[in-house]
């Protein structure tokens, strides 16, 4: 052997040696050893407790959703109808279990991940939980509720109670926040507030919720509020760099109104010695489009409307016969006067249970997102104004819809040949259509010149299921509320004889605060009726 590898080799093995016998020839240093152990235990521990941890949430949570489910499937309609179930399921198919995902994905669990990841691109969207949160706002104003009332639960006709979590309350704020509406925002972020300081266990800080709190509130000129809620958020969290900016920007904005009442003051000749008080945590909710929107919303919650007495006595109750046709007479249908001028009048049993089964198993098909008609083009389009899904049956569709429809001519006299389709539509959680007409105006000459049939000169209204609050059809003009009921309709003229609109056919279907309403109506038009509803004398017969 070479010396140099001679030399290589025995150091080598003099090192391997030292390696190896360095611990047993001490035990001082063995010792080392005991410690090194304990930490890969100790680590081991860990690992095997966020093991644990999680198979823990996730069987914390599948046992809370197979418990949900359970009641939830066993009566759909019935879960739904509380605006809050349905505001949380869309939050938690959109938001809580892409957590849920997140959190299996530490782990190679394939088979779920590949189930969950096929099934999430039928889930809600984003925007499908920014439109549940503003459900749940308009519900709120319409009916004036305040966020306590919506975050217990507490509704009336609710069969399933439900509640909303701190989570749930700074994401409705936070939605409201990217939306610009800072009135909801601060309403939703004190209820989350509200809640946090009650106790309630939360992944959600304090410290997030004033952050966006004490912006909302500054956006409404409350700088005195928005200074202490600032100062209570840099308390909790001295690092906070926006805060701390914004609570210097406030002070210079404070000192700045400080120093302008004194020059006015000064000027005006009159001295203060007390820094007038600002009134907090109130806000007035903005103004928007709509100019009838008090009137509307009050008539909603069954105030302000114009049933007088005088006005009762000249309603009434009758067998209609349709100006005795054949199909009548043996088996009329009572109507009864719901408003004298202009006339609307409700049927009853128009629909009968199973047929309004049928209509509604043809339909949930073929649901899509109601759309309205653009007054310059006569398109169709999607509005926010109006919230709700709706299809369009024909005759050919099934025998039930040709028997509903011919019963419809048999009421009205009109005939249903120059009729729209039935349109059944279901209204969701807080489903409304603002106040709108149903017959086109004269800057809209063209809305309906593709039918070919004229204008829309009635509407036959039948209401399909009944609901426990809210979704009332109302008439701002005369205020007038008139409240669902299974299996009637109402029914209304649009249109003057002379063919002129009857401007104070102007309605609404008010948002459905519990419940699900389900209605069908049948549009008929001008062609085919000219002998069936002739000519008045004047222009307002």
């Amino acid at each position: 052997m070479k010396p140099w590898l001679q030399l290589v080799f025995f150091t080598c093995i003099s090192l391997i040696w030292h390696t190896d016998a360095e611990f047993f020839t001490s035990i001082g240093q063995m010792t080392d050893l005991i410690y090194a152990e304990k930490d890969l235990v100790q680590s081991l521990k860990e690992y095997i407790r966020a093991e644990e941890n999680k198979l823990s949430q996730i069987k914390s949570w599948a046992e809370k959703m197979d418990v949900l489910t359970s009641k939830s499937t066993s009566d759909p309609e019935g879960y739904l109808a509380h605006p809050v179930n349905a505001y949380k399921l869309v939050k938690r198919l959109n938001t809580d279990w892409l957590e849920l995902e997140n959190l299996v994905l530490q782990d190679t669990t394939n088979g779920f991940i590949a189930n969950l990841t096929i099934q999430r691109q039928f889930f809600p969207t984003e925007e499908d939980e920014t439109g549940a949160a503003k459900a749940l706002m308009r519900l709120q104003d319409t009916y004036k509720l305040d966020p306590e009332t919506l975050s217990r639960g507490n509704l009336p006709g609710t069969k399933y109670r439900s509640s909303l979590t701190v989570g749930d309350c700074f994401g409705m704020g936070k939605t409201a926040y990217n939306d610009g509406d800072y009135y909801h925002t601060v309403l939703w972020m004190e209820q989350a507030l509200k809640q946090h300081d009650e106790g309630e266990d939360t992944t959600v800080s304090k410290v997030e919720i004033l952050d966006y709190l004490s912006y909302a509130v500054f956006q409404f000129g409350d700088l005195h509020r928005a200074m202490e809620l600032t100062r209570r958020l840099i308390s909790l969290d001295s690092t906070h760099e926006r805060a701390g900016s914004n609570l210097r920007y406030f002070e210079k904005l404070l000192e700045k109104e400080r120093e302008e009442k004194e020059k006015e003051n000064s000027m005006n000749k009159t001295m203060t010695t007390t820094e007038p008080v600002v009134q907090s945590g109130a806000y007035e909710r903005p103004l928007d489009y709509l100019p009838e929107r008090d009137i509307y919303e009050a008539l909603c919650r069954g105030e302000g409307v114009k049933m007088t007495p005088r006005r009762q006595k000249r309603l009434f109750c009758r067998y209609h016969d349709g100006n005795r046709n054949p199909h009548l007479l043996i088996a009329p249908f009572k109507e009864e006067d719901e408003w004298d001028s202009p006339h609307i009048v409700r049927y009853y049993d128009v629909m009968s249970d199973e047929e309004i089964e049928k209509i509604k198993q043809l339909a949930k098909p073929r649901l899509a997102r109601a759309t309205v008609r653009d007054p310059k083009t006569g398109v169709l389009t999607v509005a926010s104004y109006r919230v709700s899904k709706s299809s369009w049956l024909e005759e050919d569709d099934d025998p039930v819809v040709a028997k509903v429809n011919q019963r419809m001519q048999q009421i009205t006299g009109l005939t249903v040949k120059t009729a729209e389709l039935l349109q059944v539509a279901n209204y969701g959680m807080g489903g409304q259509y603002e106040p709108h007409f149903d017959f086109s105006r004269k800057d809209e000459p063209d809305a309906f010149k593709r039918l070919g049939t004229g204008n829309r000169v009635a509407t036959f209204l039948n209401y399909m299921s009944d609901v426990e609050a809210g979704g009332a059809t109302v008439f701002p003009d005369f205020g007038a509320a008139i409240w669902p009921k299974k299996g009637t309709a109402v029914f209304w003229y649009n249109l003057f004889r002379s063919g002129e609109g009857d401007y104070r056919t102007r309605h609404a279907a008010c948002p459905v605060l519990v419940g699900c309403k389900w209605v069908s109506n049948k549009w008929f038009h001008e062609r085919g009726n000219e002998f069936l509803r002739p000519c008045g004398r004047t222009e307002v017969d």
